[in-house]
């Protein structure tokens, strides 16, 4: 079980990418506006990743992918050129808050993303708050939580200033993650009932997955499960067109309605993996209806980059 004290940083092992994360998602139940941000630490390579995404009804992509980030000696605040973010635990397992200034690139067509990162410079902030909805769920077997939560506060891109209140998911995780080893789903789903859902489909080998998730009701009771089916219809760049869920006792009909999607390349050994995250619209064979963030990681499995070509 996830104690308080492990809402901070864990150490290390001697792994090259050994890392530690905290996740932050949100999207308008309305599915018009969401965003993530992730701070990861990669202790052994003495960096910080931070990223930051937007996108909404109407509105560019704006993206903010920073892989050098000085790593901090201790706590949650980074600092970059052009980039200042703090993640703070308020009350362990209770709340967070998430402030961030910073520059972010605007994109009207989010696969460019793909082809790198150069767009128009946008200023970006972040003044937000996650407040628990539901109990913290402890994946099995590996040291990773996640947390239903409901999202508040404010956004700045541009010269606009964006008021926001929907549901969104935090999550924490420590260990061994290789990028590109394994394929996997993660989505993240709120029902216009209150109901929220998970569910993780990892690809450990040939014939094995690892398929944990919960579902939790509106007034917050949280049950786990493990096993649930995925089927996903690919577009093109790889973006997922839509994806049939089965978990927890529900049947969803998930559609990406706005991408966010990060091209990652292994700066040691050349390898390259598609990363599409995306807000989607939900709806529930028992009529119910939702919005979600879901991902999926795409490992290239013929393709490499030479340090050079990934600078």
């Amino acid at each position: 079980m996830a104690s308080a004290q492990d809402e901070g940083r864990h150490d290390a092992d001697g792994d090259r990418w050994w890392g530690e994360s905290w996740y932050f998602d949100f999207a308008a139940a309305d599915g018009s506006l969401g965003g993530y941000v992730r701070l990861g630490f990669y202790p052994n390579q003495k960096v910080a990743w931070w990223w930051a995404y937007l996108v909404g009804e109407g509105r560019p992509l704006v993206a903010l992918r920073a892989h050098e980030v000085p790593m901090p000696k201790k706590g949650l605040e980074v600092r970059d050129d052009g980039l200042w973010a703090c993640l703070t635990a308020e009350t362990p397992h209770d709340h967070w808050s998430v402030g961030m200034e910073a520059f972010g690139v605007a994109f009207d067509d989010p696969a460019d993303a793909y082809r790198g990162e150069r767009g128009d410079r946008v200023p970006f902030g972040l003044d937000l708050e996650w407040e628990a909805s539901a109990p913290v769920f402890d994946y099995p077997g590996v040291t990773r939580y996640e947390q239903a939560c409901t999202v508040y506060g404010d956004i700045l891109v541009g010269d606009e200033r964006l008021s926001f209140e929907g549901p969104g998911e935090r999550d924490h995780s420590w260990g061994q993650r290789d990028w590109w080893r394994h394929e996997w789903c993660w989505t993240s789903g709120a029902l216009d009932d209150g109901t929220r859902y998970h569910g993780c489909a990892v690809e450990v080998g040939p014939d094995a997955r690892y398929l944990p998730g919960f579902v939790a009701g509106a007034s917050g009771e949280l049950e786990g499960f493990y096993g649930w089916d995925l089927e996903t219809a690919l577009g093109p760049e790889g973006l997922p067109r839509s994806a049939r869920m089965q978990l927890g006792g529900l049947d969803l009909d998930v559609t990406p309605i706005e991408f966010a999607p990060i091209l990652l390349t292994d700066p040691f050994e050349g390898r390259v993996s598609r990363f599409p995250r995306a807000m989607c619209r939900v709806q529930a064979a028992d009529g119910r209806a939702g919005v979600s963030w879901t991902e999926w990681n795409q490992p290239q499995r013929e393709t490499t980059l030479s340090a050079r070509d990934q600078r």
